[in-house]
């Protein structure tokens, strides 16, 4: 800033001089020019021939002023100046030589005249007697260069002053900045790559102004810190999702593991306490256990690395038709319910078998966790992009505490919903799946729960082709 301020000084300075110099220069001239009209229009006097210097000696003369006298043969025979007591001086043969050669044409010239210094020049011919005018330029120097001190030093104090003021203003403009950067150095040198990380440090409000630079990247910091502590925070939540779901694997897959291995320690001692068909048919039914758990992992695990799926078009109709009538074999006791608000031909792009287990799912969560009796209604419909279909139940519901979390991995509901006795437990991974599924595919789930009135919602994008909404049931 200094340095920008002194080169606008320096170039306003200049200017400056140079337009007062140009200034007095012009008006220096314009009097020279005066003076040798007057010395013009005094040659009718009697004159006394080409040495008398009488027209020096009018009144008004500035002191200084000089006169000269030219003959025919441009020799200047006579010439002197006004001095300083306002007498009239005769200049000597050298320096009337430093005179010679000024033509007669009212152009000015400036001459060295050896004892007197710079002299503005002109000459003006009348009636063939030519006469030298001629004033010095030591005022005009002396001006110029008191103007040039003048300059230097206003500009210096300026400058000073200028930049004294400056660095205060700025350095106090800086100080927020100084701040946020404290701030940053401080969220730092928290250790985040462990354990829970929560309450970071903020820049100050005042230091948040959006109308000031240093607010602006105020406000830019804590917004960074704010998705940094939510990033760490979803972090922390992952990592104990995923110590859950570890745990709660291990315990299902123990489970089965354990009878497997019970049955086979049972069968090796050859007890006769237990039939050995009886015991493999246990050993089998464990099997397939851990092999569908097995199955149901891997499944999601596909899901969450984004595995492509097999796409095609399927017809919503018939899949809901067959998953509705496999429900019925495997739960009699329920009372079923379809109802297509859709035309026959709805269909929409996906896998076919992984669409049927989401209704597989849902419908065996509706099952398994309603006692006997229960109306699961399934209802299909379709709007101008989606397919939404619904499975509703009359049974107990959902715990509040629950809901929130029913499409997370290995959730189960308290007693309300707990496996009933006699008919066969889940894993906890049942919506999970229907949830990654159905994300897998462009759509979406979700639930709602009271007593007495509990909904899945599945929406998924309708083929390109398909037709408008149909109100037909």
């Amino acid at each position: 800033m200094a340095a920008l301020l002194a080169a606008a000084g320096a170039a306003m300075s200049f200017a400056t001089v140079l337009i007062q110099s140009d200034y007095l220069r012009e008006d220096l001239d314009q009097r020279v020019t005066e003076a040798a009209e007057r010395h013009q229009a005094a040659l009718h006097l009697p004159t006394g021939g080409l040495t008398h210097l009488g027209f020096l000696s009018l009144p008004g003369q500035p002191i200084g002023t000089l006169g000269a006298r030219v003959d025919s043969s441009g020799r200047v025979p006579a010439a002197g100046v006004v001095t300083d007591e306002g007498r009239l001086r005769v200049l000597s043969a050298a320096q009337r030589a430093a005179l010679g050669g000024i033509t007669a044409d009212g152009s000015l010239q400036t001459r060295v005249i050896p004892g007197l210094g710079e002299y503005r020049l002109t000459a003006l011919d009348g009636d063939g007697v030519l006469v030298i005018a001629g004033l010095p330029m030591a005022d005009v120097q002396c001006l110029t260069s008191r103007l040039i001190v003048a300059e230097v030093v206003i500009a210096g104090a300026g400058l000073t002053v200028a930049g004294c003021v400056g660095a205060v203003v700025v350095r106090r403009q800086l100080r927020p900045l100084g701040r946020v950067a404290a701030t940053a150095v401080e969220v730092a040198r928290v250790p985040l790559d462990r354990g829970e990380v929560s309450g970071l440090s903020r820049v100050p409000e005042r230091d948040t102004d959006p109308a000031t630079e240093a607010g602006q990247v105020g406000v830019a910091l804590n917004l960074l810190i704010e998705h940094v502590e939510r990033s760490l925070a979803e972090r922390q939540r992952t990592e104990e999702r995923m110590r859950r779901f570890l745990a709660d694997a291990s315990h299902e897959l123990r489970t089965p593991l354990a009878s497997i291995a019970g049955y086979a320690q049972l069968m090796t001692g050859g007890t006769g306490e237990l039939d050995p068909e009886l015991a493999w048919r246990r050993v089998s039914a464990q099997s397939a256990r851990m092999t569908g758990l097995v199955e149901d992992l891997l499944l999601l695990a596909h899901l969450d690395e984004g595995r492509p799926l097999s796409m095609a078009e399927v017809n919503v109709a018939t899949l809901i038709a067959e998953a509705v009538w496999d429900a019925r074999v495997a739960g009699g006791d329920h009372l079923w319910q379809v109802v297509l608000r859709l035309d026959a031909s709805v269909s929409v792009t996906g896998d076919h078998a992984r669409l049927q287990q989401v209704l597989a799912n849902l419908l065996a969560n509706a099952r398994v966790h309603t006692p006997a009796g229960t109306r699961v209604t399934v209802t299909a419909e379709a709007t101008d992009a989606e397919c939404v279909v619904r499975v509703h139940d009359d049974g107990p519901g959902i715990p509040a505490a629950v809901l929130p979390s029913v499409f997370e991995r290995f959730t189960r509901a308290d007693a309300s919903r707990a496996r009933t006795a006699g008919r066969e437990g889940g894993t906890g991974l049942g919506l999970a799946i229907a949830a990654a599924i159905v994300r897998a595919h462009g759509g979406r789930v979700e639930a709602r729960s009271e007593p007495g009135d509990t909904e899945f919602t599945v929406l998924l994008p309708l083929a390109r082709h398909a037709p408008q909404e149909s109100r037909g049931r």
